[in-house]
């Protein structure tokens, strides 16, 4: 990334923290610049990362290797019908909009070597996750390219179907709402049992911080670390008992299976 050149089209907070991540690593100010019709939003993004920014999308795309486009679904096909007559074909266009997939994308901006990308907001702190697609047009260069950008602000994954992107959204796309639910519900129950709200949701919050840690740095699975703390007869047995008579697991997957079925369904809708 030593010389690439990129422009973000839209400077939300994805792109703030995929810039910033950039910045951290090593990138110069003047490979990067935004876009985005906020003039507050241009203003806080140059001033915090020293970038160039553009209200115009065309002027921002002008002479770099890589596009971001980092806005809202429902707005990606009016962008990318603007942005089609100033791209250029050798153009990595790299999409962090969710549900839209890489043919629609091609039907709006015509033939482009496209990277399709499902981050996740913990990308804001650079401990994200995010998984990756590519087209038959990018080069191994340029998946090298999609690889650093995204790997700024946490891991990156490939992925050999794009039909395995609704999967990542299921997963890890939507996933942090899932774990702020679990803690949201272990505070509630923390309380119920005679805890000050505060030190409760610490407990929660903190427990949570803690088991991914381990999960991240162990060399074994989360069953078997789940086993490996779970004493027979003890209290983190009958909880986990508790859990499983509920259905928990089952539960689960239920529910990723509806935020899987609800990312296709919304690539047919927003992809028309």
């Amino acid at each position: 990334m030593s010389n690439t050149r990129i422009a973000f089209i839209g400077a939300g907070n994805m792109a703030a923290s995929l810039i910033g991540g950039l910045r951290a690593k090593g990138l110069e100010a003047q490979q990067i610049r935004a876009s985005d019709p906020g003039a507050d939003t241009r203003a806080r993004v140059s001033a915090e990362h020293g970038i160039e920014t553009f209200a115009d999308n065309a002027q921002a795309i002008e002479g770099v290797d890589v596009v971001v486009l980092a806005v809202k679904p429902q707005a990606m096909k009016a962008v990318c019908e603007s942005l089609r007559p100033s791209l250029k074909p050798h153009q990595l266009v790299v999409s962090i909009a969710a549900g839209i997939t890489c043919a629609s994308m091609n039907t709006w901006l015509g033939a482009q070597p496209i990277v399709r990308c499902m981050p996740n907001t913990p990308a804001l702190l650079r401990k994200g996750v995010s998984g990756l697609y590519a087209t038959t047009e990018v080069t191994a260069a340029q998946r090298d390219q999609a690889q650093e950008l995204l790997s700024a602000v946490g891991i990156a994954l490939w992925l050999e179907h794009e039909q395995q992107l609704d999967a990542v959204t299921a997963v890890s796309g939507s996933g942090p709402a899932y774990f702020f639910l679990l803690i949201e519900s272990m505070t509630a129950a923390g309380v119920k049992l005679g805890l000050p709200h505060e030190v409760a949701e610490q407990l929660a919050e903190q427990t949570a911080l803690g088991a991914a840690q381990m999960a991240v740095a162990s060399d074994v699975d989360a069953a078997e670390l789940r086993r490996r703390v779970t004493s027979p007869g003890g209290t983190t047995q009958a909880a986990i008992e508790s859990f499983q008579a509920g259905g928990f697991e089952a539960l689960v997957e239920k529910a990723l299976g509806a935020a899987a079925h609800r990312s296709a369904e919304m690539a047919e809708q927003l992809g028309k």
